[in-house]
C-alpha cells in the first residue's frame, strides 16, 4: 500500500530535524554542566577534608606528625559508599603517613597562600578525584613545609551527575512535548487556508470556470491567481467550442435542410431527367457544405487562445507554385485564368507550409465565386509578401474591416459562407503578418488584392536553414 504524501507531514518533520538536532546539542550541554556541577559540589568535600587535614598536622620530635581525626575523612563519604584515601608528604617528598600512596601534583607550586589543585587520577585501576593542597606549618619556630593529597571514588560525584542530568531530560522532555503540540497546532493553523482552497474547489460545480474568490496568504494567492488563469484560458477554450458549434448548427442546417428537402422531391418523381438534376444540385450542396465544415474547423482551429503552432522556415515561392498546382483544374473548369509571379530567389518566412496553403486557397475560392475571371499569386521578396490579386468586383473601403469578420459576405447573391477572408486574418495572426486589403486596379472592375506582409527573418539563419 502507497503512502501518500502529505505536506503536513513534512512541514512536521522538516521542522522536527533541526530541533532534534538542537535537543541533541543541549542534552549534550546537560550532561557536561550536570558533570561539572557534580565535581564542584564534591572538591568542595575534598577541599574541607584537606584542609582540616592539614590544621592537624604538628611538628613533634623533629618531624611532621598527623594525629588524624576520623571526621575529617568522613566528611567526604556519603550514602554512595565511596572510598577515600590520604597521604601526607613533607618537603622533600616522603610519605609521612596515609593509608594509599598518592601520587603529587606535577603542575607547578603556588606560593600564595595554601592551594588545592583538582585533577583525575588512576590508583590500582579505580578512577579517583584528587586534591592536593601545598601547605606549611604555622608553628613560629618551625616553618615546614607539607602536601596534603586527598583522594575519593567516583561512585557519589557519577550519582549526582545522573541525578541532575534525569532532571534536566525530564525537563526537556516535557518542554519538547509542549513545544510538539504547539508546533502541530501552528501547522495545521498555517495549512487552514490550504484547506479551505482545496474544500472550495472540491465543492464547485464541475460544469462552472468562475475565478476562485478567496482570500489567502500572499503565497497561496499565487495559487489561486494560477489556478484563476488557468479557468481563464479554459473559458475562452470553452466559448471558443460553443461558438464553433453554433456557427456549425447554423451555417449547415441550410444545406443539410436543402438536401433532405431535394432527395424529397425527387423521390416523388418518376422522371429520371428529374432525378438527374436532383442529384446534380445535391453533389453541390453537399460539396458545399463539405467546405463550409473544412472553414469551420480552420477557424476554430485558429481562433483557439491555445493554439501557438511551431513557425519553421518556409519559401513562399515552393507554396505559391504548389498551390498554383492543386487548384489550376478546378479554375479551369470554371473558366477562371489562374497564373503565378514568382521571384527569382527564394523568399524564406517563419511560417507553417500547410496553413499558407489553405490561406491561398480560400484566397483563390473567394476570387472564383465572387465572379472574378483571372486569379494571379504574387510572391515578393522585399518585403516578403505573398499576395493574391483578381479582377472581380472588389470590396469597397468602408467594409473591408467588416469583410474579416465570420459570416459576413458583402455580395448577397454570391455563393460564399463568409468565412474565406476570415480564416486568412487568423492565418495572419498567428504568422505575426499584416493582412491588407487592397484595390487591384482602378477600371473597368477594381478587384481586389489580398497581401500577406511577413516580418523579414534574419539573413543567417535564413541561409542556414536552407
Amino acid at each position: 500500500m502507497t503512502v501518500r504524501d502529505s505536506l503536513h507531514r513534512r512541514l512536521l518533520i522538516w521542522m522536527l530535524l533541526p530541533m532534534l538536532a538542537v535537543g541533541s546539542l543541549v542534552l549534550w550541554q546537560a550532561w557536561i554542566d550536570a558533570r561539572r556541577t557534580a565535581d564542584t559540589a564534591f572538591d568542595r568535600l575534598l577541599e574541607a577534608a584537606s584542609l582540616a587535614i592539614s590544621e592537624e598536622v604538628q611538628w613533634q620530635d623533629d618531624r611532621l606528625w598527623l594525629d588524624l581525626p576520623p571526621a575529617a575523612l568522613e566528611m567526604i563519604a556519603t550514602q554512595n559508599d565511596e572510598r577515600v584515601f590520604y597521604t601526607l608528604v613533607d618537603a622533600q617528598g616522603h610519605q609521612v603517613t596515609g593509608n594509599a600512596p598518592l601520587p603529587g601534583d606535577p603542575r607547578p607550586d603556588q606560593r600564595d597562600g595554601d592551594t588545592l589543585l583538582y585533577r583525575d587520577i588512576q590508583l590500582q585501576g579505580m578512577a579517583l578525584r584528587q586534591g592536593v593542597r601545598r601547605s606549611r606549618l604555622e608553628d613560629w619556630r618551625v616553618r615546614e613545609t607539607f602536601e596534603v593529597r586527598v583522594a575519593h571514588t567516583r561512585e557519589g560525584r557519577d550519582a549526582l551527575s545522573w541525578a541532575l542530568f534525569r532532571q534536566s531530560v525530564a525537563y526537556m522532555l516535557a518542554l519538547a512535548v509542549l513545544t510538539l503540540a504547539a508546533l502541530m497546532i501552528a501547522v495545521r493553523f498555517a495549512l487552514a487556508p490550504l484547506t479551505r482552497l482545496r474544500r472550495q474547489i472540491r465543492a464547485r460545480d464541475p460544469r462552472t470556470l468562475q475565478p476562485l474568490e478567496l482570500k489567502l496568504p500572499r503565497e497561496l494567492a499565487e495559487l489561486r491567481d494560477t489556478l484563476n488563469e488557468l479557468l481563464a484560458r479554459m473559458r475562452r477554450v470553452k466559448a471558443n467550442q460553443e461558438r464553433f458549434i453554433g456557427d456549425a448548427s447554423h451555417q449547415l442546417r441550410t444545406p443539410m435542410t436543402g438536401l433532405s428537402a431535394r432527395a424529397e422531391l425527387a423521390l416523388r418523381q418518376d422522371n429520371p431527367e428529374v432525378w438527374r438534376e436532383a442529384l446534380v444540385a445535391m453533389q453541390a450542396t453537399s460539396t458545399k457544405a463539405s467546405r463550409l465544415a473544412i472553414q469551420l474547423l480552420s477557424l476554430t482551429r485558429l481562433d483557439n487562445p491555445e493554439y501557438q503552432p511551431e513557425l519553421v522556415p518556409t519559401d513562399l515561392n515552393a507554396i505559391a507554385r504548389e498551390a498554383v498546382r492543386e487548384h489550376w483544374q478546378r479554375c479551369h473548369r470554371r473558366n477562371v485564368d489562374l497564373g503565378l509571379e514568382a521571384c527569382d530567389e527564394d523568399v524564406w518566412v517563419q511560417g507553417l507550409d500547410w496553413q499558407l496553403a489553405e490561406a491561398l486557397a480560400n484566397l483563390i475560392d473567394n476570387a472564383c465565386t465572387y465572379g472574378a475571371d483571372q486569379v494571379t499569386i504574387r510572391v515578393n521578396a522585399s518585403p516578403p509578401r505573398l499576395c493574391v490579386e483578381d479582377d472581380g468586383p472588389g470590396i469597397p473601403p468602408q467594409q473591408r474591416l467588416l469583410a474579416l469578420r465570420p459570416f459576413h459576405r458583402g455580395q448577397q447573391h454570391g455563393d460564399g459562407s463568409g468565412l474565406g477572408l476570415a480564416i486568412v486574418d487568423g492565418i495572419s495572426r498567428s504568422h505575426g503578418a499584416r493582412l491588407r486589403l487592397l484595390a487591384a486596379r482602378q477600371q473597368p472592375t477594381p478587384g481586389l488584392m489580398v497581401c500577406l506582409e511577413f516580418p523579414a527573418p534574419p539573413v543567417a539563419s535564413s541561409t542556414e536553414d536552407r
